[in-house]
């Protein structure tokens, strides 16, 4: 995709970010220069490298898993601002 096929205002309506003006015109002016970037990137022979997710090797300690009480919900909710039952109540995120 061409830098220029990219709309910042509508990406950033979609991610729900609010933009400013400058900030549109500075990420539009920017687009061109990552793709560049990436294109640079496309160049290089990795034939010989195994692919990876991580720059460094990840290693996991695992513990046992037990079997541990939990907290009581009275306990749980007593600082909660609203709560429906033995819930938390939560504003609504999704707009319809």
């Amino acid at each position: 995709m061409a830098a220029e096929e990219i709309d910042v205002a509508y990406v950033a309506q979609l991610a729900n970010i609010r933009l400013t003006p400058e900030e549109e015109r500075l990420f539009q002016r920017q687009i061109p220069v990552i793709l560049a970037y990436v294109d640079k990137l496309r160049g290089l022979d990795v034939a010989g490298i195994e692919p990876t997710s991580h720059g460094q090797r990840v290693c996991n300690v695992f513990r046992e898993d037990a079997v541990e009480p939990g907290l009581d919900a009275e306990r749980v909710l007593a600082n909660a601002p609203a709560r429906i039952g033995d819930a938390f109540k939560v504003p609504r995120m999704v707009e319809s």
